[in-house]
């Protein structure tokens, strides 16, 4: 069975990928994802310097997914484009995450990762968890400008990480943006921001951050994930490649997001629950959905969803 996808022009050995965030901040983590079963080694988002990220607890599983306010912690992107060339090395592609704070943030940090040379790098529009900080992909106006600013600095292919839309203008608004901006792939979706899980018996949030609001993944996403993943899919006539996130639990998910148009997928929840053992639990699941639909790889079935 081929679970192997090409995006952008780069070869993935497999669909399954880390999410960023999931298990990819230190050296130590990323090179236990290099030595996994996953198709891709991807890297925390990163920012300018540092970060320790919000007060713990900041992250909490539950029954059907989890919320999180990690608050982007990080080694900051000197550390990582040091790492880069290393982490080459083990014979899958390297994403590189980048996130601004500001707008000049991600300029600094596309020519300096770049020169790091990863597979690709990935914009960051969608950081939901920074207090006093919105996130710029909710803006068209914003995202096209800073876009429009970064492509020139990056030469290997550029991805776009985007949050979660729920109106269908807004889905077409940024189909717009995206065309005009020169983007290689789509990341969709970050977490659904703006959770708040109570803990009924301490009467407490589950989490401290913000009051407790957190982005929320795992299953109960998925809908919601894969409506963007179909939404994109089909406004840019499938002409981009999309990587779906949100909801990969197990095989039929991604089985699911090919349907509805993506390439490959991230998994974040299950991987932060299960570990780098899911890579290869996922793999067989969705060999075992092909092989009953007697197909022989995704391509077979990507945005092939049926519509009543």
């Amino acid at each position: 069975m081929d679970l192997s996808v090409t995006i952008a022009g780069v070869k993935f050995p497999t669909c399954f990928m880390n999410a960023s965030g999931a298990l990819c901040v230190t050296r130590e983590e990323l090179i236990t994802l290099g030595r996994s079963r996953a198709g891709a080694i991807v890297t925390k988002s990163m920012t300018l310097e540092p970060r320790v990220g919000n007060p713990e607890p900041r992250y909490y599983g539950f029954t059907g997914g989890s919320i999180n306010s990690m608050g982007l912690p990080n080694l900051g992107y000197r550390a990582y484009a040091e790492m880069i060339p290393e982490l080459t090395r083990f014979g899958k592609p390297v994403i590189a995450s980048i996130a601004g704070l500001c707008e000049d943030d991600f300029l600094t940090m596309a020519r300096a990762i770049n020169q790091a040379r990863p597979d690709l790098i990935e914009v960051n529009l969608s950081c939901p968890n920074i207090p006093g900080k919105p996130q710029i992909a909710y803006d068209p106006v914003d995202s096209e400008r800073l876009l429009k600013r970064v492509r020139p600095l990056i030469t290997v292919p550029m991805g776009v990480k985007l949050p979660p839309y729920f109106d269908p203008a807004h889905h077409a608004v940024m189909a717009e943006v995206i065309r005009r901006c020169g983007v290689d792939y789509l990341n969709l979706i970050n977490s659904v921001g703006n959770g708040l899980v109570v803990d009924p018996k301490h009467e407490t949030p589950v989490i401290k951050p913000k009051g407790g609001f957190g982005g929320l993944g795992g299953s109960l996403i998925k809908p919601v994930a894969l409506a963007n993943v179909r939404a994109f899919w089909k406004l840019l006539e499938g002409r981009i490649p999309i990587i779906g996130t949100g909801g990969v639990v197990q095989g039929v998910d991604a089985f699911e997001h090919v349907l509805c148009g993506a390439s490959a997928v991230q998994v974040g929840t299950a991987l932060v629950e299960e570990g780098v053992a899911v890579f290869e639990r996922l793999e067989r699941e969705l060999t075992a959905e092909l092989a009953m639909r007697g197909k022989q790889s995704l391509e077979e079935c990507r945005g092939k969803l049926k519509e009543l």
